[in-house]
Order: structure tokens, then C-alpha cells, then sequence
């Protein structure tokens, strides 16, 4: 195993394979493709072709690279071709039956120190090294699609790998320019570990029509920041893969949260796999098609069934960061703001904090100094909310208790006019709790921005079987205004980006508490493998734990799910003090400022 991974054998050329092999041609290794189908052999010279063609295009490389990257691949539709290999990297199909035959060729082929790669993401590498004659030189390489742009490999180990079989793997993965993270031999590995339970929970929330999969989709990407929704990735993905880790994850884990959604069989057996069938929780141009395109599913643009009610003027309560925020909002959106806290001093601050906040946009050019000046005009700071005899909508933003916010609203009730609508920005309490807490309890409505409210995009509009239609209708007309992206859901834990994001939160402390990997690792592989604009531990301590524990005890306590049970480590965390950036110390340690 000390020979140089010269010349590498790619066994399987869908999608994956073939990205695998581009990535390691243009390293300059020497590539031999190996695939039953000629069709699919055509379709990966062509593939490579292409790339090649774009990569000289954009100056990445000449065309003398072009060429020699080209004639170093080569395919063949026999497993002897791999004779001469110092790695054979297989990307078959999920099957173990599948795999298990490649792997026993194999073994009668290729060199005993000769190194056989699998990149399977679900299956035990472990139970396929058990049916190699040298069980010590089979491990998992797991690149992520599409391989030339995603830079994460996961090197999987299993009990028989021999060391120095891990060694060259990842020297050759830091070779072609990718991040490689050691971890142990269960399904889904890290990335997918994580990524799968929350793909199959937002699977579940839609097939229990509890939001629509446009809704689902934007608020993931505009509340987290994902490069995808759920429901568009596990179309990319294919439905029936996601299917199948699943189904690997849940033999092991026996975790409800890793169990199918039902809609992943139905979808599943009648072919609707996703892009690569032209369906699936989307309708495409064409099998392999991006484009998604109208169908019976997707929402009609024709206008608001109920007509909303007129909205001149905000009354926003609160002097905290969520209320400085969400009063700049609206008060840069044209509307006459009153912003209430408890004493003029907190308003006058939390007044003041807005003012640097617009400062910070002009300096940046994203606000002129008129504007700047005309926003802060709008803006009325009030010792208490008997400032808000006039407003047209309430918006209630104060600490994340539900009596605290009853004594509010039971408040806001008494001063606020008839017809007034009124809203709540909690993230986790039941909204028809907080409304009955009035005498106007259809008045009411939840209308979760979030943090920092002038810069995110998304709003969760959540109504109780109590809102009033019109009041529904108001708040979404509201949103259109302040140049906010609505989504429709219901009166229950979590909404849909908490009810999402928290479990994945809290599944990553339990990999951690479990010693499968570290902290730094699980942190690389979700923001290289999944494309996320920040690793879970990183999310946890900005958020704060004491905040993510409350939200995690919620959603345990709403849904009985013992998946949903809050991480020993968290709570232990939280009771010792340390909350994340706002103490100095969370998983990790800050300096203080």
C-alpha cells in the first residue's frame, strides 16, 4: 500500500462515477472507467469532454492540459481493465448484493496491495470488506455530488482497514485539492448522518400537509441560509437513494426520525425518483431536466381570496434587538412606527439602536442619507403601549415566555382599536395560547421574523384555528410591503424552520456525545458536504444554548418523540453556564470582547 495511487480504476459511470473520474484525470492520474452499459461509458467521455471544454473557456486550464486529461481517461465494460490499478474507487448501485460481486471479482483481478474504495453512503463498509479476501484494504471513499465542486470526502474506516489503506486515501484526497474527514463505518457517515433526518422530516411535514413544498423550500433557504430546500434536494438527490440511507440508518439507529416518510415509498414505487425520472416532489422539463414546471400542485397567482385590512401604521413592543429590528423594517418601508418599551429610557435606547443600524447602511451604500433620515422620522419612541390607541397592526417582540407575553397581550387588548390586528414574533409558543389571552382572539396571529430582522428575508405567518381570514389576508399584504417572503403554516411547535433545523441541531450533539467524530469535523462536513453557510456547533453557540435547549424541550414536549429528547450534553452545557458567544464559552471558546 506504499505505492504511489498512480493509476485508479472508477467502477460505475452515472453521475458520480463520472465526476470522480473528471476530478482525478485533470489531477493527472491515469483513469480507467469501467462500466456494463457503452451508453453510460459514451455519456462519461462526453461529460468529461464538456467540462474540459468550459474549464479552458474560463482560463481554469490550456487546451494541451484539456487533451492530456482527456487521454488519460479510458473505459472499458470489463472488470479485468482494472488489472493494473493501484485504487479501484466503486460507485455501483446501492446494493449490497451488487457491491459484494464487484468486490469478489475484484479480488481475483487487481494486485494484493491494491486498495478497494466503496462509495456507498449507506451501506456497512464493514459487512463489504467482510466478503474481500483482504478485508484490511477495502474502506470507504465518499466524494458528494458533483464531485469536480464539492470539496468534502468522507474516508471511512471500518474494524479490519489496515491503517496505511487510510493513509494513502487521504494523501490522494488533500492531492486533488479536497477536504477529507476520517470517520467510523455507520450509515450516512457525518454529512449524510445528519442531512438525511432532516430531509425525511421535511418529507413528513409536507406529506401531513402541514405546509406546501414551495413553503417548505423557502423557508430553509431564506431562514438558514441553504443553497436548497428539502424537497428540491431530495429530488436531486433521487427519492428512491434517500430511501434506501434511510432505511440503512433506521436498521441501526431505530430512530423514528430516521423511519421512511411514506411519502418516500409511494413516490419511490410509482418511478417518481425525481430530476433524474422528470418527477418527483416537483414535475421537470424532462427526466434529468433542472426545471421544474407548473403543475396541479404548484400555487396560482390570483390574487388573495379575502381582502386584507388597510395598514397605515405599526405598533411594534420591545426595546430588545428583534423589536429595533423589525421597527426599522417597517419604518424603512414608509409605515408610521410607534415602538413601545417598558419606560421611556429603553425606547429612547432601542430607538437609538436603529439609528446605528441605518448609519451602518448608508456607510455601506445601501441606504442614501434622505432615506436614513425620512425612516427615523417615522419612528415615535414610546414609554408604554398606550401609544398604541392608533396603530393599525401590533407586532409583539418581547422575551420568549408565554406569560410575559399573555400580560401583553391581555395589555395590548385594552389599548390597541377595534379592528386592529395583532401578532405575535414568537419562534415556540403556541399562538392560540397567546391569543386567547384576549378578547379578540381572531385578531390574532403569529408573524415570526427573523434574526436580524432588516436582513433576513423570511417571515412565517402562522395562523390558530382562531385567525380571522382578512387577518391572514393583512399580514401577507404586509409582508409583500416590507419586502419580506411569506410562508403559510399552522399554530405548532417549531413552525417549519425550527421544527427542521433543531432536531439536526440536536442529532449532531449526539454524534459528539457518542465519540463518533469531533466537533471541527462535523462542522467541515456540513458546511462542505451540505453546503451550509455554517457547521451545527457554530449555529448552536451563536444562537445560544439556553435558547436552542427551550426550543429543543418544546418541540420534545409537542411532538413525544423521544428522537426529539434534548442531548444530555446540551442541557449539561446550559446548566454549567455555558450558553455560546454571549458567555465566552458554549462547545467552543470565545474571547471575551
Amino acid at each position: 500500500m506504499d505505492t504511489p495511487l498512480s493509476t485508479i480504476a472508477v467502477v460505475g459511470l452515472g453521475t458520480m462515477g463520472t465526476g470522480i473520474a473528471e476530478v482525478l484525470a485533470r489531477a493527472g492520474h491515469e483513469v480507467i472507467g469501467i462500466d456494463t452499459s457503452d451508453a453510460a461509458a459514451r455519456r462519461a467521455v462526453a461529460a468529461l469532454e464538456a467540462a474540459t471544454a468550459r474549464a479552458v473557456r474560463r482560463e481554469r486550464i490550456t487546451e494541451e492540459e484539456r487533451s492530456d486529461a482527456l487521454a488519460r481517461f479510458r473505459t472499458f465494460a470489463d472488470l479485468q481493465a482494472a488489472a493494473e490499478a493501484e485504487l479501484v474507487i466503486e460507485v455501483v448501485p446501492e446494493s449490497y448484493e451488487i457491491k459484494q460481486q464487484v468486490f469478489r471479482e475484484l479480488d481475483a483481478i487487481v494486485s494484493p496491495t491494491a486498495i478497494l474504495a466503496t462509495g456507498t453512503n449507506a451501506l456497512s463498509v464493514t459487512r463489504l470488506a467482510a466478503e474481500s479476501l483482504h478485508p484490511e484494504r477495502v474502506l470507504g471513499l465518499h466524494f458528494f455530488n458533483p464531485a469536480p465542486a464539492m470539496k468534502l470526502v468522507e474516508v471511512v474506516s471500518s474494524v479490519l482497514t489496515a491503517p496505511p489503506a487510510v493513509e494513502a486515501v487521504t494523501a490522494l484526497a488533500r492531492s486533488l485539492g479536497k477536504e477529507p474527514v476520517a470517520v467510523g463505518d455507520r450509515p450516512g457517515f457525518v454529512a449524510d448522518g445528519l442531512l438525511f433526518g432532516y430531509l425525511n422530516q421535511a418529507a413528513a411535514m409536507y406529506e401531513a400537509s402541514y405546509a406546501s413544498r414551495e413553503d417548505i423550500d423557502a423557508a430553509m433557504k431564506l431562514g438558514c441560509g441553504l443553497p436548497m430546500g428539502p424537497l428540491a434536494l431530495l429530488d436531486l438527490i433521487g427519492i428512491d437513494t434517500a430511501r434506501t440511507v434511510l432505511e440503512a440508518m433506521y436498521a441501526e439507529s431505530r430512530d423514528r426520525l430516521h423511519a421512511p416518510a411514506p411519502v418516500l415509498r409511494q413516490l419511490s414505487e410509482a418511478g417518481l425518483t425525481g430530476r433524474k425520472s422528470g418527477r418527483g416532489f416537483y414535475t421537470y422539463e424532462g427526466p434529468g431536466s433542472q426545471t421544474v414546471v407548473p403543475d396541479a400542485l404548484t400555487p396560482r397567482d390570483n390574487g388573495a381570496a379575502t381582502a386584507g385590512r388597510a395598514v397605515r401604521s405599526v405598533g411594534v413592543a420591545g426595546s430588545g434587538t428583534m423589536a429595533s429590528g423589525i421597527a426599522e423594517v417597517f419604518a424603512k418601508a414608509g409605515y408610521d412606527v410607534v415602538l413601545a418599551a417598558r419606560g421611556q429610557e429603553k425606547a429612547d435606547i432601542a430607538k437609538g439602536r436603529i439609528a446605528k443600524s441605518l448609519e451602518r447602511s448608508v456607510a455601506k451604500g445601501r441606504l442614501t442619507a434622505e432615506a436614513r433620515d425620512a425612516a427615523l422620522a417615522r419612528i415615535t419612541a414610546a414609554g408604554s403601549l398606550d401609544a398604541f390607541a392608533d396603530v393599525d397592526l401590533a407586532v409583539e417582540a418581547v422575551a420568549e415566555d408565554l406569560a410575559v407575553k399573555q400580560q401583553l397581550f391581555g395589555t395590548m387588548d385594552k389599548v390597541c382599536r377595534p379592528g386592529a390586528v395583532l401578532a405575535t414574533t414568537t419562534s415556540s409558543l403556541p399562538v392560540v395560547a397567546i391569543a386567547r389571552a384576549t378578547s379578540r382572539p381572531e385578531d390574532v396571529i403569529g408573524m415570526h421574523f427573523f434574526n436580524p430582522a432588516p436582513a433576513m428575508k423570511l417571515v412565517e405567518v402562522v395562523r390558530t384555528v382562531l385567525t380571522a381570514d382578512d387577518v391572514h389576508a393583512t399580514v401577507r399584504e404586509v409582508c409583500g410591503k416590507v419586502r419580506k417572503h411569506p410562508v403559510d403554516c399552522g399554530d405548532r411547535a417549531g413552525f417549519i424552520v425550527n421544527a427542521l433545523l433543531f432536531p439536526y441541531l440536536n442529532n449532531a450533539i449526539k454524534m459528539v456525545e457518542e465519540h463518533y467524530t469531533t466537533i471541527d469535523d462535523i462542522d467541515a462536513a456540513m458546511k462542505l458536504g451540505g453546503g451550509y453557510p455554517m457547521g451545527p456547533f457554530e449555529l448552536l453557540d451563536v444562537v445560544g444554548l439556553d435558547v436552542s435547549l427551550a426550543i429543543e424541550k418544546v418541540l420534545h414536549s409537542e411532538f413525544r418523540d423521544p428522537g426529539l429528547a434534548p442531548a444530555p450534553l446540551l442541557e449539561h452545557l446550559v446548566a454549567a453556564g455555558c450558553l455560546g458567544r454571549k458567555t465566552g464559552r458554549g462547545f467552543r471558546e470565545y474571547a471575551r470582547r
